[in-house]
């Protein structure tokens, strides 16, 4: 039987995001393993809407797992994916996770930052509070992966602080500051980031060819935890 893991991105009005994304799913159907088909889905702004992804791929197969392409937990995941699922198993945000901290310390140091300035870890922000948690784990991870110097957590909407404040401090302590853009692909809120006062920003983490490894690694796992459930019921 076939398996289908439905990607499934937040959704964006820029053209340059759209591009990352479907990028990202090239590098999945690349490296998916035999017999397993990817499925692009967005949860918000265009289609192909994750609902109809879901609907399709039901009359196909029932070997459905849905990954979302968002860097941490939120509304989208606990809230719209579940009512979109109806049911199918869904794996956690990529983040926090030790791939994704390379990535973006790969993508501070490329800003050409010095060793000890304050990294502000710029992520879009939730109203749920498991967001935070999964940031400040996130900035642990980074200290973990090779930054030396301070690192901070700071967000463009919904939570505190806020990334200019967060920039403001750490200026008004001495340290010049970069903003590591803990966002997927380019954007509303990479635009935030950007115009936030940072000395420095990075790029968004984009189409990274190591982040095909957390979605897989995502994929199976939810994957895995359906089919034990399976069993345990029979």
């Amino acid at each position: 039987m076939t398996a289908v893991l439905i990607a499934c991105a937040h959704g964006t009005r820029f053209d340059e995001g759209r591009v990352v994304v479907r990028a990202l799913l090239d590098v999945l159907r690349e490296t998916a393993p035999e017999g397993v088909e990817v499925h692009e889905a967005y949860v918000d702004v265009h289609a192909p809407y994750v609902t109809d992804v879901v609907a399709a791929a039901r009359e196909r197969t029932s070997d459905i797992v849905i990954v979302p392409l968002l860097l941490s937990t939120g509304y989208h995941t606990e809230v719209d994916l579940v009512d979109a699922a109806d049911g199918l198993p869904i794996a956690p945000a990529l983040g926090p996770h030790p791939v994704l901290a390379e990535i973006l310390v790969d993508r501070v140091r490329a800003t050409g930052a010095g060793v000890d300035d304050t990294v502000v870890l710029a992520a879009a922000g939730s109203t749920r509070p498991g967001a935070v948690v999964d940031v400040e784990r996130m900035a642990e991870l980074m200290t973990q992966a090779g930054i030396a110097g301070p690192v901070v957590t700071a967000y463009a909407a919904a939570s505190e602080p806020r990334i200019p404040d967060a920039v403001h401090t750490a200026r008004a302590a001495g340290r010049p500051t970069v903003a590591a853009s803990y966002v997927l692909a380019p954007g509303h809120f990479s635009r935030v980031i950007e115009n936030a006062g940072a000395d420095l920003t990075s790029a968004p983490i984009g189409a990274d060819p190591r982040l095909a490894r957390v979605v897989w690694e995502r994929w199976a796992s939810a994957r895995a935890a359906r089919a034990g459930e399976t069993l345990a019921r029979g």
